[in-house]
């Protein structure tokens, strides 16, 4: 079974974003991405799946494709929430189970794997020390400003888990996501983790840097004496702050390719289509941009705002959610994991297709120079077609119904 781990030491910011989602949206999420870790963890396998929580940038595409904002920092509470919603009631048959949450919840994370050693043997007492040795590092032997108000443990029926925790700086109104791997930890004080995901906040206090190990001796021989030997995060990256998704933000052409496999007629007669056969240009469009975030390798990820482009955001940006599409996706992704149950894997094979065929036209792709803006205007006159909605309501339809030819 062909296996993809994530690894990088790349850091972004997380812009603070508040607000509920809506029912409508939250129920879509649980659905669609329980959908989603099925099949990597069929084609994969449950360590995969746990690799790719472990990064940030695989997880912010992640949450854009579920329809949430696509850069901000409450793609961590709503992700993590819609996956425990959808995972723990099939442990038995996926074999991954999440515990955690928010707030108090997080506080019960301890019970809940105890509870969950029960049922299954696992070790629970040692799953609770990484727990909260995991969140101990991240609050308290990093001083970097952010205070955890969210600890996620996500662990696998062979006892592999990831940790997926976030904390707030008041100050600066940033969030800083911490991703945590088992696979990767050798040492819970010496450099334990996949990656820290957050604004660089200049010289900061972090103990569980390699590079530390002369201050923690000096330390224990001298505990009065602050210590002073800091280092400096590296390799950073820092998502916008902007609300609305800019152009700038996204790979053209990349996008492109997916746009032309969806809306270029002559381009769906490929015959590793035929699976998909009856399956409009907006849902292909969906399924594309969720196949990558199924067999995407780690580079692929480097732009997670383009994955808002398979279902839009809550917020309306860059287009308010086509719920039509999102179930019609919903709807083909389960079946096909259903089918693959029982031996039959010919949609599967489709719908992984989809990311190989876009990969192979994004190599001679030369997107328009106003692609961006016409994909944009594009998706909102439309969106009333497919049932467009955001917090703020329905999408309606434009004064002039016309059409934007995208290619």
């Amino acid at each position: 079974m062909p296996k993809l781990f994530f690894n990088s030491t790349r850091h972004a910011d997380l812009p603070l974003h508040y607000g509920q989602v809506p029912p409508w949206l939250a129920q879509r999420m649980s659905l669609l991405g329980g959908a989603i870790t099925e099949s990597i963890v069929s084609e994969y396998g449950k360590s995969a799946f746990l690799s790719r929580l472990s990064d940030p940038f695989w997880f912010q595409a992640f949450g854009a494709v579920l329809g949430m904002d696509w850069h901000s920092s409450g793609i961590t509470t709503s992700v993590m929430g819609a996956l425990k919603r959808a995972l723990n009631p099939k442990f038995k048959d996926i074999g991954i189970y999440i515990c955690g949450g928010k707030g108090k919840h997080s506080t019960q994370t301890p019970a809940e794997l105890i509870a969950l050693a029960d049922r299954t043997g696992l070790n629970g007492n040692e799953l609770v020390h990484c727990s909260k040795l995991s969140a101990k590092v991240d609050n308290t032997a990093i001083q970097d400003g952010f205070q955890l108000y969210l600890h996620t443990f996500i662990v696998s029926n062979e006892g592999e888990w990831s940790v997926v925790q976030q904390g707030m700086n008041d100050t600066n109104g940033m969030a800083r996501r911490y991703h945590w791997h088992s696979e990767k930890v050798k040492d819970f004080i010496e450099e334990p983790h996949t990656f820290i995901y957050g604004k660089n906040q200049g010289v900061i206090l972090n103990l569980a840097d390699v590079q530390a190990a002369d201050a923690k001796l000096a330390m224990m021989e001298i505990v009065k004496e602050n210590p002073t030997r800091m280092i400096q995060e590296i390799q950073k990256l820092t998502m916008p702050s902007h609300h609305d998704v800019k152009a700038k933000d996204v790979n053209l052409k990349r996008l492109g390719s997916v746009l032309a496999l969806a809306h270029e007629k002559e381009l769906r007669n490929f015959e590793s289509l035929l699976m998909l056969e009856g399956v409009g240009p907006r849902t292909i469009q969906s399924l594309a941009l969720v196949s990558e975030v199924i067999h995407g390798t780690p580079s692929r990820f480097s732009d997670p705002a383009r994955f808002s482009f398979a279902h839009g955001g809550k917020d309306g940006h860059p287009f308010p959610v086509p719920l039509k599409t999102y179930d019609e996706t919903i709807s083909i992704l389960q079946h096909s994991v259903e089918k693959s149950k029982i031996g039959d894997d010919d949609k599967s094979k489709a719908i992984k297709n989809l990311t190989l065929l876009a990969q192979n036209m994004e190599k001679d792709f030369v997107p328009d120079e106003n692609l961006f803006d016409k994909v944009i205007e594009r998706e909102r006159n439309e969106s009333y077609k497919y049932g467009g909605k955001t917090v703020f309501g329905e999408a309606k339809p434009p004064k002039d119904d016309g059409q934007m030819k995208l290619f």
